[in-house]
């Protein structure tokens, strides 16, 4: 392992040793869709060689109503992908698979905290969206226009969204956890005419009455026009008159006819805000096409998606995970997705496992956060169930140190599910680091490698490439077809934030700092440590936040790791 690298005295000391590893088995190689090294050996070099071209063959997947004339073009930090393009995602998501099989499979198995399920099939997840489409037309609500999510984890949150798509209508969900104060700053700053909203959600048994913070938020909102309320709780709401109107009312007489519009590749798909160092939220602006691509590519090779999985991913709509690993890119891979309410621990601890065991999940993905706390909250939970279905489990958010990443691979996996351990950001759109997990070797708490066609690199700060386990700067050297296209209505924040630190120069054409620091081992395999301006200075030494967690959490004091949990 690096201490101080001879090169630079900012480089990031590495504190983390592991030499474990872990081979796919003979059985899931038989069923992936990229199952030899040789094979994936290939598409990497190609796609290293020329990402432009690699792009184009995944966006040539899609179905587009207009093929593009411009597959990419670069005016640092101003990216197009697929210009001239005519497509749109919620026909994608939703149209073209009506016209297969796929018309009466599930597209979500919803469960409800209290325990209610509901099963929308494409065909009916397409009647659905295309009434809201309408009720959203009907409400003055028109292509370029940005409307508001503030809802829990339910199936209207997936339906507004795309029926948002449908129409070319700009969507901009907010957290249903975040105050009437954060939605207000959200409205105002994305200039947002609807908002569509509940009366409230369950959390931990309890209503959260998500309608009088919308209330509150919209007293001083002067861009909503209206506002659509959900009826989930039944609780008491108060509406005002001409600008609120209920979901099921304007359901009933919606029309269902509604077409997808054709857009450009670059039509603005969603804003979703992120934290901010100076504490304005950021708002991350993505666009249609190039982030269809990436979501739907990296759905398939990442997850290993196939028609007969069950596919759970625990995060909220509210955050990019959700957008593009619950609602794009599983759906336009015609995906059965399971969405659930509430939270991990209700009514108790196991409300995870009895779900997989009931429902016969496949292919899970959490966070690591979440995967300490089933360490914490005992073995006892997830042994009382049959997690025999799963295939494959994922970790999202945050690194994963390696005796958490133990703990889920022996007690959550059995020992036989690939762990892709997968690193990305709001800002990136879709997976950029993961395990493709028919041929990698995974290692604890490494997410190993770039996925095709993305070029990352660990650099110091004079662009020169570190040396295997020196800690350095994370950058990505080619732009990609989901990166974000820019911070709504601040286009000046955007470039001195992530395209400043590594300007354009006559050996390249700028690149895209991500603020994390990382390492690469001797097998390349990409270790994040965390955000650079989070580094502590321990004896002359910066250490990265990321690893030092992973110390502190596998002490013994800590919790008990998961090798002595196996014997």
């Amino acid at each position: 392992m690096s201490t101080h690298s001879n090169h630079s005295s900012d480089s990031i000391s590495s504190v983390q040793i592991e030499h474990r590893t872990f081979k796919p088995s003979k059985q899931f190689i038989e069923k992936a869709w990229i199952s030899s090294e040789a094979e994936h050996n290939n598409i990497v070099n190609k796609a290293a060689k020329d990402p432009v071209k690699f792009w184009t063959e995944q966006a040539e997947t899609l179905d587009w109503f207009r093929k593009w004339n411009g597959a990419f073009t670069w005016n640092n930090p101003t990216a197009e992908w697929f210009s001239g393009g005519k497509i749109n995602i919620s026909y994608n998501c939703l149209d073209r698979h009506l016209t297969s099989w796929r018309r009466n499979k599930a597209a979500i198995i919803w469960e409800g905290e209290p325990g209610d399920i509901r099963t929308l099939t494409y065909t009916q997840l397409h009647l659905e969206v295309c009434k809201c489409a309408g009720i959203l037309r009907s409400l003055g609500v028109d292509k370029g226009d940005v409307v508001a999510i503030y809802m829990g984890m339910v199936p209207e949150a997936v339906i507004a969204m795309l029926a948002c798509a449908r129409i070319g209508a700009t969507h901009n969900v907010v957290f249903g956890g975040f105050s009437a104060e954060a939605l207000r700053e959200r409205i105002n700053d994305s200039k947002a005419v609807l908002l569509i909203t509940q009366d409230g959600a369950y959390r931990r048994g309890t209503e959260v009455n998500l309608k009088q913070a919308a209330n509150d938020a919209l007293d001083h909102c002067p861009t909503i026009q209206h506002s659509i309320v959900l009826r989930r709780t039944g609780g008491e709401v108060t509406m005002k008159a001409g600008r609120d109107h209920w979901w099921h009312d304007l359901m009933l007489g919606a029309p269902s006819n509604i077409p997808a519009v054709e857009l450009s590749s670059e039509h603005p798909l969603f804003i979703l805000y992120t934290s901010g160092s100076t504490g304005k939220p950021k708002g991350i602006l993505h666009t249609t096409g190039g982030y269809l691509t990436h979501v739907a590519y990296s759905s398939k090779v990442v997850f290993d998606i196939h028609d007969d999985d069950l596919y759970f991913c625990t995060a909220d709509i509210g955050w990019v995970t959700g957008h593009s690993y619950i609602v794009y890119g599983p759906l336009a891979n015609g995906a059965s997705i399971l969405l659930y309410e509430g939270a991990p621990n209700f009514p108790q601890p196991d409300r995870f496992w009895d779900m997989i065991d009931r429902h016969k999940v496949t292919i899970f993905y959490t966070a690591p956060t979440a995967i300490r706390a089933f360490i914490r909250w005992g073995d006892g939970y997830p042994l009382k169930h049959d997690l025999s279905s799963l295939r494959l489990i994922g970790t999202v958010g945050e690194p994963i140190n390696p005796e958490a990443w133990m703990w889920y691979h022996a007690m959550i996996g059995k020992g036989k599910c690939p762990i892709v351990d997968t690193w990305w950001q709001t800002e990136t759109g879709g997976i950029m680091i993961a395990p493709i997990p028919g041929v990698t070797t995974t290692k604890p708490g490494s997410a190993t490698k770039a996925l095709p066609g993305i070029l990352a690199d660990v650099v110091r700060k004079d662009g020169t490439s570190c040396e295997p386990n020196e800690g350095g700067l994370l950058v990505i050297k080619h732009p990609w077809p989901g990166m974000a296209r820019s911070i709504f209505g601040d286009k000046k924040r955007y470039k001195e934030t992530y395209w400043s630190n590594f300007p354009p120069t006559d050996k390249h054409q700028g690149w895209y700092f991500t603020g994390d620091g990382a390492r690469k081992d001797e097998d390349g395999y990409f270790w994040i440590m965390g955000r650079v301006d989070d580094v502590v200075n321990v004896s002359g030494h910066r250490l990265g936040t990321a690893e030092v967690e992973s110390a502190l959490v596998s002490h013994k004091s800590s919790c008990r790791s998961s090798r002595r949990r196996q014997t």
